[in-house]
């Protein structure tokens, strides 16, 4: 598997965000920010805003967003993960690695996320990393890639902080 590394963001790197969450290969499975937005991401403490970077060459590979890092139930959610390549197994090493910074580094309680259900891949993956599903807001956001129009439901989803444990003992997190 390649070597991932999950840097804090830089203002100098938003415009290379807001063209990667734009591509059209993204664009339908999230809704998309404007630079003002990403630029409080990364200025806000309970924020955090990374570029995923791959490989001994360091190069940007797709960003990361988590909300909710000063929560006091400690509810930390994973806003965002935008990968530029697909299919290589970088997004199941990102979540594991993110699963790791929420659990031990934040003191989550619960680390939760949202994901479109036409977005199959990803409910796949989190599914397979431990994620139960707790809900679904029924048609909640618009479909206006493609020329489609309609809505989509959102999938919540958690993982809670003794269940990662359960996880990490069988070793089921290893990076």
């Amino acid at each position: 598997m390649s070597s991932l590394r999950l840097r804090p963001t830089m203002l100098s790197d938003l415009d290379w965000v807001v063209s990667v969450e734009r591509d059209g290969a993204n664009l339908p499975f999230i809704t998309p920010w404007e630079r003002p937005q990403h630029e409080g991401a990364v200025r806000f403490p309970d924020s955090r805003h990374f570029i995923l970077e791959e490989g001994d060459r360091l190069e940007r590979i797709g960003f990361v967003i988590l909300q909710g890092c000063r929560n006091p139930n400690g509810s930390v959610e994973l806003k965002r993960l935008v990968l530029q390549a697909k299919g290589r197994g970088l997004g199941r090493t990102a979540v594991r690695q993110l699963k790791a910074l929420a659990f031990t580094q934040l003191k989550a309680h619960r680390f939760w996320l949202d994901v479109k259900s036409l977005n199959t891949r990803a409910l796949k993956l989190y599914e397979s990393e431990g994620f139960v599903e707790e809900g679904r807001l029924r048609e909640s956001v618009r479909l206006t890639s493609g020329g489609a129009e309609g809505y989509d439901s959102l999938v919540v989803m958690s993982l809670l902080d003794r269940e990662y444990q359960a996880r990490a003992a069988q070793g089921l997190e290893a990076a």
